[in-house]
């Protein structure tokens, strides 16, 4: 609908922006279960073009002063380059996996809805001097609340953005303050790899206090733990162990079970077997940066048989 009239709404929005007589529209709210529920905002189309524009003006900014081992929602970044790196250094601290090695993983509580706006705020203002940008960060800002002054929609691009400026305070901590070489954050979730178990227990202690303190956030209870590397380090959907990486559980059962949803509706003519190829390639993209070679000659056999033009193959 936005399309049918894009060269008028495009203006409309311009001149709104111009005169600063703009105004960010109310958000959709839905559920995903992909396989932690989570509660989803959506904005409007408008404000959602307005959102990438923001994005793409800040995100070069603020993305040069991040730290090398920070991977979500970043370019050249991501889960498969996350869980190469947190290898890297599982083999280098364990020195192959023959000394003792230890990794301290851990979680933010409710991470999104608990962001600060005034913290958040000010850690903008460092490098966003202009007073009409800052204007419509603030409107962003103001568009969602989940309890008074906090809280960020799961739904826009900013948010991912405005997520890593402000764990990239934890992430300054954790490199400059506690030296902690082997440091590595996919979102609310990063992981400290280290030979000396006392360091990390030492560093824990300080980080609880420095989220606490600094960033007004609490470390989730039950997903804190330290662990030696050779029992296998959960991250990114992939669990790490000496000299192979695989699948981690849920995730491969969650994987069959799309896959034999996929395979029932290609079969009864609900999707093309175009579109059933294209989520048998996507899951074989996940397969192929683990040892799971079971499960991936299975997917390889349907996509085979799949081009052959067969409905009833029998895969598993």
């Amino acid at each position: 609908m936005f399309e049918f009239q894009l060269e008028d709404n495009l203006l409309q929005l311009h001149q709104e922006l111009a005169s600063q007589t703009y105004r960010h529209g109310p958000y959709e709210g839905f559920y995903v279960s992909d396989p932690k529920l989570r509660h989803i905002h959506k904005a409007s189309v408008r404000d959602r073009i307005l959102h990438q524009a923001i994005f793409r003006v800040l995100y070069p900014i603020f993305d040069a002063h991040f730290i090398y081992d920070s991977y979500s929602s970043r370019v050249s970044k991501g889960t498969h380059f996350g869980v190469k790196r947190l290898l890297q250094a599982c083999r280098k601290v364990s020195e192959n996996w023959k000394a003792p090695a230890y990794a301290l993983k851990c979680d933010i509580r409710r991470f999104f809805d608990s962001i600060d706006h005034a913290i958040l705020r000010k850690l903008v203002v460092k490098k966003i001097t202009d007073h009409k940008t800052l204007w419509l960060i603030d409107i962003i800002f103001a568009s969602f609340e989940k309890e008074k002054g906090k809280g960020l929609p799961l739904g826009n691009v900013t948010s991912q953005l405005f997520a890593n400026i402000y764990l990239n305070e934890l992430d300054q901590f954790a490199k400059h303050t506690l030296k902690a070489r082997h440091y590595f954050r996919y979102c609310d979730d990063f992981i400290i790899v280290h030979r000396n178990r006392i360091f990390l227990e030492e560093a824990l202690v300080k980080i609880r206090a420095f989220v606490s303190e600094t960033l007004f956030l609490e470390l989730h209870p039950y997903k804190v733990e330290i662990r030696k590397v050779s029992q296998g380090i959960d991250f990114l959907g992939y669990v790490i162990l000496p000299h192979r990486t695989v699948v981690r559980m849920a995730t491969k059962s969650r994987l069959l079970r799309k896959l034999n949803d996929a395979r029932k509706n290609f079969r009864t003519g609900k999707i093309t077997g175009e579109t059933f190829g294209s989520i048998i390639h996507s899951y074989l993209g996940v397969l192929l940066h683990s040892r799971n070679r079971r499960i991936r000659r299975w997917v390889w056999k349907l996509r085979e048989l799949t081009q052959s033009g067969d409905k009833n193959v029998k895969w598993r």
